[in-house]
């Protein structure tokens, strides 16, 4: 009977464990979830200005460090206004027509 070794050392998958060091870590980030916890916190237990402000604080950090994600709403921003101008004109020509539509059957019923 031959002795097999389980795991051979040459082939066994080596995982790098490093530690999160200090210039990893997103301080603005951070600082932007605990204001907005914080201000969901003092909302919830009715302190609504102080909950306001330091939920506007968190919100402001927020934009700052997405600034990329804002630019790019910002730019996607009138094509969206565009599509919304056409739905609500073909609502409005929609509502003109049931207009018309009720007052035929108005005129209609009161013969």
């Amino acid at each position: 009977m031959a002795v097999v070794p389980m795991t051979q050392p040459e082939k066994e998958i080596r995982i790098d464990r490093r530690g999160r060091s200090a210039e990893d870590v997103s301080w603005t980030r951070m600082a932007a979830a605990g204001s907005l916890v914080a201000g969901g916190i003092l909302l919830a237990t009715g302190n609504r200005k102080a909950g306001l402000l330091t939920a506007a604080a968190g919100a402001t950090l927020a934009l700052l460090d997405q600034q990329e994600t804002v630019r790019a709403w910002w730019n996607a921003l009138p094509g969206y206004i565009d599509d919304v101008q056409s739905v609500l004109g073909k609502v409005e020509q929609s509502v003109a027509e049931v207009e018309n539509q009720r007052a035929r059957l108005q005129k209609a019923f009161s013969r």
